[in-house]
């Protein structure tokens, strides 16, 4: 059973997404919140494995209650997926650094949303197209900044990061690596160890800013 907190201003928000969430057999929300302090308090309580937060609410907005959630130690099996009305740039970028696992606009088709929620649950970094595109487009603009730590990865390390970053799931970087997924999971697990990633979205975000990636408009997403 995958436990999702749900945090927005929005009370008719919050009852569509409970109505959707709660007609499949595989998922509970567990609370739901209307601030992002109260949602921080509820994650707390709650330990959900998943924490869809609205971006933009009053008293905290939901970068600063990511940043507290992914901070908490007793968090760290929570993903934050973040809901906006927008896909704008500075959020994507600040939401993925303060530690969020996925970035969803709200107009996204339900059985996509109910996708997210799994993948989310399944830690994989999850982002929109949209903001896929997006945030790819953020980095071209941009030069790289080299990260020493990228140095302590190994061959194969560095190469499912990279395949991360473009998008694929453990399965096809097994494929594309011909190696078995269980290794694959390996390679990715010890390179967010090493670069101190919290989850597959921020090696995401190491991998564009250090210049492993280097972004194209025909990349996936």
């Amino acid at each position: 059973m995958i436990r999702v907190l749900l945090v927005d201003d929005q009370p008719l928000i919050r009852s569509g997404f409970r109505a959707l969430l709660e007609a499949e057999d595989d998922i509970e929300v567990v609370a739901e919140a209307a601030t992002g302090a109260q949602g921080v308090d509820q994650a707390r309580t709650h330990l959900p494995d998943i924490a869809l937060i609205d971006v933009q609410m009053p008293e905290m907005d939901g970068i600063e209650a990511t940043k507290r959630i992914a901070a908490d130690p007793s968090l760290t099996n929570t993903q934050v997926v973040i809901l906006t009305n927008y896909g704008l740039d500075e959020y994507v970028f600040h939401a993925l650094k303060a530690g969020a696992a996925g970035f969803l606009v709200k107009d996204v088709q339900p059985e996509d949303f109910l996708h997210a929620v799994r993948v989310a649950a399944r830690g994989d970094a999850l982002l929109a197209p949209s903001i896929t595109r997006r945030l790819i487009d953020r980095y071209v603009s941009q030069p790289p900044h080299p990260d020493q730590s990228l140095e302590h990865l190994t061959n194969r390390e560095r190469e499912a990061v990279t395949l991360v970053a473009r998008g694929l799931s453990n399965d096809e970087i097994a494929a594309t690596m011909v190696i078995s997924p269980f290794t694959a999971k390996t390679h990715v697990n010890r390179a967010m160890t090493k670069l101190h990633a919290r989850d597959r979205a921020q090696l995401v975000v190491i991998a564009y800013e250090s210049g492993l990636v280097v972004p194209q408009t025909s990349e996936r997403g």
